[in-house]
C-alpha cells in the first residue's frame, strides 16, 4: 500500500516521520509507504488540488490512496472553512467523487496536536503557564488558534525566542508518545484510523 499526503509545509512533513513511527508498531506486516507532499504555506485547492490528486492516482509512480490534511484555520479573513466538517466537505466537493481520496483536517491548526505536550512546551520556552484548555486541544476558537498560543507562550519565556514551526514543532515531537495527542485530539484520531483502515489493520490497536 502506497499512501500520497498532501501536507501544508515542512513541519507537516516532519510529523510523518513521528506518524511513520506510530503506526510500525500497529501494523505489524502492513506497515504502508508514505509519501509527504509538503506545500509552500497551504495545500492547493479548487480545481488545483484534484489535478494533483488525479496525478497522484495515475501513470507509473501511481499510489493507492491520497490524503489531503490541511489546517481549518489558514489566516484568510474571513476564515474560509467554518470547522472540520467544512473543510472535508469542501475538499471533497472539489475533487470530486474519486474513491480513492481522503480529506482530513487540524483543527484549528496543527499546534493543536501538540498542545497535549504541555509539560515539553514550558521547558522548551522556560515559561510556567497553564494549558489553555483541558478538554480537547481541538476546540481552540479562531480567535487564537493553537499556534498563536504556543507562540505567546515562548514569547513569554526565557528561551529569547519565538516559537519556530520548522524548528521547535519537530523538538517537541521527538521522543515523544504520539498515542497521547491522538487520545486527546478527535481528528489526528481520525486520520490514524483512516490509514490503519485503509492498509486492513485493527483499530482496536489504538485503544
Amino acid at each position: 500500500m502506497k499512501i500520497a499526503i498532501i501536507v501544508e509545509g515542512k513541519t507537516e512533513k516532519a510529523f510523518i516521520q513521528r506518524l511513520r513511527e506510530y503506526l510500525k508498531t500497529k501494523l505489524a506486516g502492513k506497515m504502508p509507504k508514505l509519501k509527504p507532499l509538503p506545500y509552500d504555506g497551504r495545500i492547493p485547492t479548487c480545481d488545483k488540488l484534484k489535478r494533483v490528486v488525479e496525478g497522484l492516482l495515475s501513470g507509473k509512480d501511481a499510489v493507492d490512496a491520497v490524503i489531503a490534511l490541511t489546517d481549518v484555520y489558514t489566516g484568510s479573513n474571513p476564515p474560509e472553512f467554518e470547522d472540520a466538517a467544512d473543510a472535508k466537505a469542501k475538499m471533497r466537493k472539489w475533487v470530486g467523487k474519486e474513491q480513492r481520496f481522503y480529506p482530513h483536517v487540524a483543527q484549528h491548526d496543527f499546534e493543536a496536536w501538540l498542545l497535549p505536550y504541555w509539560d515539553k512546551l514550558v521547558n522548551l520556552a522556560k515559561c510556567d503557564g497553564k494549558p489553555p484548555t483541558k478538554g480537547d486541544p481541538e476546540k481552540v476558537n479562531h480567535g487564537k488558534p493553537p499556534a498563536h498560543i504556543i507562540s505567546e507562550l515562548f514569547e513569554r519565556g526565557k528561551c529569547r525566542d519565538s516559537y519556530v514551526k520548522p524548528r521547535d514543532a519537530g523538538r517537541i515531537l521527538r521522543d515523544s508518545d504520539l498515542a497521547i495527542s491522538i487520545k486527546q485530539c478527535s481528528e489526528l484520531r481520525n486520520l490514524v484510523e483512516r490509514i490503519i483502515l485503509l492498509c486492513g489493520g485493527d483499530l482496536q490497536s489504538i485503544d
